[in-house]
């Protein structure tokens, strides 16, 4: 069954897993090639990631708490995804520098070809994506019971995760106009051509 949405505001989706977020709560970009550590602290700094187009392979939307390293808790969405390529990757986190004011460091790629990423995982605040298409959804599964697209295994043995908690899951989608204000990326691999890192001063958000 292939579903299609429009304009979608994950934030409101956010809301709906508070309730499995905070019960857990309660029991307690590396954009190369390569390996990164599924398990870290978290600065608490929002970032912005956009990209023009996403073709996911398993797509899995489940609720978690990251944490700081001063140990504050952040509540997220996370939407992990199997397999996604990736077209018009944009990264941006803006940051106060003393006298000089806003600096803006800006990473993108993928303009020529795609980005490739295999187990990504995105901990978002805040997603927007201008067209969903989606097949073989379920709405309202247990995170615990997601089986077609990924949860990170750190996040599955996590104490903030709630294996009866709401979560949505998709063989496969196709996301387009994405924009997300994120906590923390991560990936098993990624390969980004055309990498190109900027920083100047002012801000230059990807959106």
């Amino acid at each position: 069954m292939s579903h299609s949405f429009g304009r979608t505001r994950w934030k409101r989706f956010a809301v709906v897993l508070g309730a499995g977020v905070t019960a857990a709560a309660a029991l307690g970009v590396g954009m190369a090639q390569g390996a990164l550590a599924a398990s870290f602290f978290i600065s608490g700094h929002r970032f912005q990631v956009g990209a023009d187009t996403i073709h996911v392979r398993g797509l899995s939307i489940y609720g978690m708490v990251d944490v700081t390293r001063k140990g504050t808790l952040v509540p997220v969405a996370v939407t992990g995804m199997r397999s996604a390529r990736i077209s018009g990757l944009c990264q941006s986190v803006v940051a106060p520098v003393p006298v000089l004011g806003p600096y803006t460091l800006r990473l993108t790629g993928g303009d020529r070809e795609t980005t490739e990423a295999k187990n990504l995982f995105i901990d978002t605040t805040d997603l927007s994506v201008g067209q969903a298409n989606l097949d073989d959804i379920d709405i309202g599964v247990a995170a615990g019971a997601v089986r077609k697209g990924p949860i990170n295994p750190e996040d599955r043995d996590s104490r903030f995760f709630d294996p009866n908690g709401f979560a949505q899951q998709s063989v496969s989608a196709v996301l387009t106009d994405v924009e997300a204000t994120a906590v923390a990326v991560s990936a098993s691999t990624m390969k980004v051509p055309d990498l190109r890192l900027q920083l100047d001063q002012g801000r230059h958000e990807c959106f």
